[in-house]
């Protein structure tokens, strides 16, 4: 069984992942957009366009890594919770509380830039 003490490091591990997943998926037409606007022009930013072909790679690493968040957040703490002790930190709720809502931003943020291309 897993140690319950590494649960935050693995969610903040996959939200992370998934939001840089997500990232890389909008690169190709959020990544020069950004930079021009930021003044960080020329051509190389223009050269991110060849990502374009690994963008549905990069979305399916943002779903997968964001569902195994929700996953950690949603799912195990249910069935994790019998087997904690008082000095653990999944005892906490205010850990996991501050997590989900983390979760959501980051999800959102992710979603966000997936759907940039599509705009």
């Amino acid at each position: 069984m897993m140690d319950s003490t590494r649960t935050p490091k693995l969610t903040v591990l996959t939200m992370g992942g998934g939001l840089l997943a997500a990232l890389g998926a909008s690169a190709c037409c959020f990544g020069p957009l950004l930079l021009v606007t930021l003044g960080a022009g020329g051509v190389w930013a223009a050269r991110l366009g060849v990502l374009e072909a690994y963008a549905p790679l990069f979305m399916l690493a943002t779903a997968l890594l964001l569902g195994a968040a929700f996953w950690r957040l949603y799912l195990v703490p249910r069935i994790a919770s019998r087997h904690c002790t008082p000095d653990q930190v999944c005892a906490a709720p205010a850990v996991l509380r501050r997590q989900r809502i983390a979760f959501w931003i980051v999800s959102l943020l992710a979603a966000a830039m997936l759907l940039f291309p599509f705009l």
